[in-house]
């Protein structure tokens, strides 16, 4: 009962740090932080954004064929710090998803093991691509700009709405088919899509901050991997390139700590 009420609380307080990190990343009166890149995805181009969409930027200098040091640099210093905790305590499009997926609907289990598809984005749709037509297709196809800044800005100015054509429609129902999804499978962006996320995940291995797991003292219960908001193997996979430090294994079994 004890180690529920401490799960319990650990998701309260990250579903916390999920809305704080919304707010932070999207809170308009601090523009002076347009110039750096924020550690989890938020678009540039939303009205209220602080930061540079970490995404975008790498594009940007893909696009100009100029090596990203600064944005590099603030990557790496997150990764080496938390690893994918950004992704689990920070990230509004991590808290977008597990609320959603909060939905009383009949859920879908999908293994892992495709989750090397976010590599694949990473490299064709943020650098190879943008490298080679000078456009940063990712963000063009983001679902997160869709939500953030393409439907606020149509909605808001009669101008931009003139403008709108087939492509505003491609993004909408992009938008509308993951999110479609979010509803029946544990963050679907986040383990197959997400390219930040392939960029934070080699830093598991070296961030501090590491689950004990002590397979001496598992029981096989599966309660953990069933609480897992990535649907992990936890005895198997935490700490492994897919794990967003979220902690919600940790508390709910003696055996993690």
């Amino acid at each position: 009962m004890q180690r529920k009420a401490s799960v319990r609380g650990g998701k309260s307080r990250r579903a916390l740090w999920q809305a704080l990190g919304f707010v932070l990343s999207n809170s308009y009166f601090f523009k002076f932080l347009k110039y750096i890149p924020c550690p989890a995805l938020n678009c540039y181009a939303c009205p209220a954004a602080n930061f540079a969409c970490p995404i975008g930027t790498l594009q940007h200098f893909a696009v100009i064929r100029r090596i990203p040091l600064f944005t590099l640099g603030i990557l790496g210093a997150v990764g080496s710090l938390f690893g994918r905790g950004a992704c689990g305590w920070i990230c509004p499009v991590g808290g977008l998803q597990e609320l959603l997926y909060k939905a009383p609907v009949r859920k879908i289990h999908v293994s892992n093991r495709f989750s090397f598809l976010r590599f694949i984005v990473l490299a064709v749709l943020v650098f190879i691509i943008p490298f080679f037509t000078l456009e940063p297709w990712f963000s063009k196809l983001c679902f997160v700009g869709t939500l953030e800044a393409g439907i606020p800005l149509a909605l808001g100015d009669q101008r931009i709405r003139a403008l709108i054509g087939p492509f505003f429609w491609l993004k909408i129902g992009i938008t509308a088919a993951l999110m479609g999804l979010m509803l029946f499978m544990k963050r679907p962006f986040c383990r197959f899509i997400c390219p930040l996320g392939a960029i934070y995940s080699p830093f598991n291995r070296v961030a501090p901050g590491f689950v004990t797991a002590r397979t001496d003292l598992c029981t096989g219960c599966g309660e953990c991997t069933r609480t897992c908001p990535m649907d992990l193997d936890v005895p198997r996979e935490v700490n492994g390139l897919n794990c967003i430090r979220c902690r919600r294994c940790v508390g709910l079994c003696k055996a993690l700590s």
